[in-house]
């Protein structure tokens, strides 16, 4: 079975959370090893609004 380290939380980790769990209705990004849990049935226009918002959040700390 593999297992994936859980990430220390900075605030990239919390900025991609957040956006996971406003686009796509997830609790958490860590594995769960469940598949219930671990994959979810995702719209294209919800990825592509996450992948949007995640891209304007990185030029904006580029930014900084």
């Amino acid at each position: 079975m593999t297992t994936t380290a859980k990430p220390t939380s900075t605030a990239p980790e919390a900025l991609m959370l957040d956006i996971a769990k406003r686009h796509f209705h997830v609790e958490t990004l860590d594995t769960r090893n469940s598949d219930g849990l671990d994959f979810h049935d995702v719209a294209i226009w919800s990825i592509r609004a996450a992948l949007i918002e995640a891209y304007a959040a990185g030029l904006a700390a580029a930014r900084r």
